[in-house]
């Protein structure tokens, strides 16, 4: 790997540890403990598309590694590790059939799988079913957070096509 490339991937996940610890200073509005945002994954949605898929990886571990250590949250990073491993097995699979143009959609999937891996690993450790019942709430807030992150993704795109073709 080039030193030009570590570099824009340090800067990517940079980037996504910022956006992760500003959003932990804003308060939770849900009522439902776990349902937020998620704004870090914008810079994942943007990767999972011009990146290789061992360097989103890269980016994915070192913020959510970093992310718990800076939270101050080392128990949350099972839950974070779950979700987001089926969240880029099915995004970086996604890619394949859903264009760029449409990545906001790739990001809704992404959610849906992420809360989907949380929910699992947290039946998994807790021994028990009853947490399905909050199923239909991660499925909403997944939707929603997901379409946010996904057109935030979208948007970025032109600029950093930008960036690039004037260097």
């Amino acid at each position: 790997m080039s030193a030009k490339r570590l570099a824009e991937l340090a800067v990517l996940t940079a980037v996504s540890l910022i956006i992760f610890i500003i959003e932990l200073q804003i308060p939770n509005p849900f009522p439902i403990p776990g349902i937020k945002l998620g704004l870090a994954n914008i810079i994942t949605v943007y990767a999972v598309y011009h990146y290789k898929p061992y360097e989103v990886v890269l980016i994915v571990a070192v913020r959510l590694l970093l992310g718990s250590i800076f939270s101050g949250n080392i128990s949350a990073l099972l839950y974070s590790t779950s979700g987001s491993a089926l969240c880029l097995i099915g995004m970086l699979l996604l890619r394949r059939v859903i264009a760029e143009s449409h990545l906001w959609l790739a990001s809704v999937f992404g959610a849906l799988l992420h809360n989907t891996g949380q929910l699992l690993a947290a039946m998994l450790l807790l021994q028990t079913t009853g947490l399905i019942a909050y199923y239909p709430f991660l499925v909403v807030s997944g939707c929603l957070a997901g379409a946010f992150t996904g057109l935030c993704a979208q948007l970025i795109i032109p600029r950093l096509r930008n960036i690039h073709l004037k260097k």
